[in-house]
């Protein structure tokens, strides 16, 4: 049998090359159009106007770019699809809520979400993944985002190879580049003419060709389009062209402490917590003598500390997931350790509660105590998901378990609506001084009011009849000054907010 011949071998070999090349450049051509697109649907989201409408339409627009740029191969793990569903629901309520601190986090939370949510969709499974694997792909996603288009140009220019099958896919465009080129002036003078000779028709092709953006903000415009077509360009690469990775392993080494140590550890701290929870059992939730024992009355015992007691819960579970991550080996005797300190710090996350609730009573309420209140409420969560995890040997899991309850109750926090609920509260109190304790204070503070979001705004503007006339006048002047903002307002359809409109609805009437 004769040998293969070097010409054949190495023509076999080129026209390897050039096959595994196009599907790269396609992608790649690809990219880059979607990037260009996104940054032109971005400015004309985001150009001059407020958040509202615009965020959750963004944020489908990029998993919708990340599905058409994704590899055909990729596979979407099926325990992922949380992820852009609970993205779009959360950014579907910054149009809906008019409170701009739930905005905020809304905004953070849910491009948190959509960065998960594109390693799943290039085919990088995020819900199953370890902690080491959940950071690195997450990070790589991240980094690529940043590199941004430099990305796209450079995989263009590693995997092109020019040659006569390049001449040859470019010259049939020619033809019909010269024929475009020559038929535009003519299309033009055609257009005008029948526009000069027709009403209708010029009023049609005015409507169509009309550009109603002020030329002064072109460069605003281009440069608004540029940033988010870069950044859409860099993740949009990652989804085409990054093949998932096994993860990295951390292996025994990380384990350094000896379960004695960490069983000293624990109880050292258990001890302390003990004599903690002793004293709230007797003082706090016993009612013994607070005056005599802290020169405080019980109500001023009572309505301080609990933000101190969040950092405690924090950190002692920061201290379990920290074991669970070094200690050598788990035996009965850490494992019991590490479940009685989350249950004493659940003590502890009762006695926040129990303080905040009577700081609460006594004072009304503020975003800030709602917000502390929504933090207990996950800290609750994630003490009940330790204590099973502690107690299967599930702790590998845990932090999954904590991102998990913390989009269900942001999402909670959403439905509510913290600002409506503090003017509803707070109202009540106005209007009612019978649910107010003895020592407390029942009247409306009309300037933290009027700093409330556009959510407060309908119940206030219901209320106001009602109130005390000492506080009427107030109330009206911050409402009619909120109305005149909004009149002045931009109408813009991509910062509509439903809040907002429930607020100018409100005051109108």
């Amino acid at each position: 049998m004769s040998a293969e011949s070097p010409i054949l071998r190495e023509g076999a070999t080129t026209a390897t090359s050039a096959a595994g090349t196009r599907p790269r450049l396609r992608a790649a051509g690809r990219v880059a159009a979607l990037a260009i697109e996104a940054g032109v649907i971005g400015q004309l989201l985001f150009f001059d106007t407020g958040i509202g409408l615009n965020w959750p339409l963004a944020i489908i627009v990029a998993l919708g770019a990340a599905l058409l740029a994704r590899r055909p191969e990729a596979r979407f793990d099926a325990a992922d699809w949380w992820l852009p569903v609970s993205a779009v629901v959360l950014a579907a309520f910054v149009a809906i809520r008019g409170d701009p601190v739930l905005a905020f986090l809304d905004v953070l939370g849910s491009m948190a979400l959509t960065v998960a949510s594109l390693a799943a969709i290039g085919g990088h499974a995020v819900t199953r993944r370890l902690l080491p694997g959940l950071v690195n792909v997450l990070g790589r996603v991240v980094g690529s985002t940043l590199v941004g288009a430099g990305l796209v140009v450079v995989d263009a220019i590693t995997t092109m190879r020019p040659g006569e099958a390049t001449r040859e896919r470019t010259a049939s465009l020619r033809p019909i580049l010269r024929g475009l080129l020559i038929a535009v002036p003519v299309v033009i003078l055609f257009t005008a003419l029948f526009a000069s000779a027709d009403a209708v028709f010029a009023r049609i092709v005015g409507d169509l060709f009309r550009i109603d953006a002020d030329l002064g903000d072109l460069f605003g415009r281009l440069f608004l389009a540029a940033v988010i077509a870069w950044i859409a360009a860099g993740a949009l690469s990652f989804v085409a062209h990054e093949e998932p990775r096994a993860d990295p392993t951390v292996g025994d080494r990380f384990r350094f402490l000896g379960t004695t140590e960490a069983v000293v550890v624990l109880a050292a701290v258990i001890a302390v917590f003990v004599a903690f929870a002793t004293l709230q059992a007797a003082y706090l939730f016993g009612g013994l003598d607070t005056l005599a024992a802290s020169g405080l009355t019980y109500a001023e015992y009572a309505r301080r500390g609990f933000f101190e007691l969040l950092a405690v819960a924090a950190l002692a579970g920061v201290l379990v997931l920290l074991g669970e991550a070094i200690v050598v080996r788990r035996t009965r005797a850490y494992v019991a350790g590490a479940i009685g300190l989350m249950v004493l710090t659940a003590v502890v996350l009762g006695s926040a509660f129990l303080r905040l609730r009577i700081y609460q009573d006594a004072y009304g309420w503020t975003e800030l105590r709602f917000y502390v209140l929504a933090t207990i409420a996950w800290l609750a969560i994630c003490l009940v998901l330790a204590i099973a995890a502690l107690w299967l040997d599930r702790s590998r899991w845990l932090v999954h378990g904590l991102v998990v309850a913390a989009v269900v109750v942001g999402l909670a926090i959403n439905v509510i609506g913290p600002v409506r609920y503090v003017a509803e509260q707070n109202l009540a109190r106005a209007l009612n001084p019978a649910l107010v304790p003895a020592d407390g204070w029942s009247g409306l503070d009309v300037g933290y009011a009027r700093r409330l979001g556009d959510d407060a705004v309908p119940l206030l503007a219901d209320a106001l009849p009602r109130l005390p006339e000492a506080v009427r006048g107030d109330l009206r002047e911050a409402l009619e000054a909120r109305r005149s903002d909004l009149v002045r307002e931009s109408g813009a359809w991509q910062g509509w907010n439903l809040g907002r409109e429930w607020a100018r609805a409100a005051l109108d009437r």
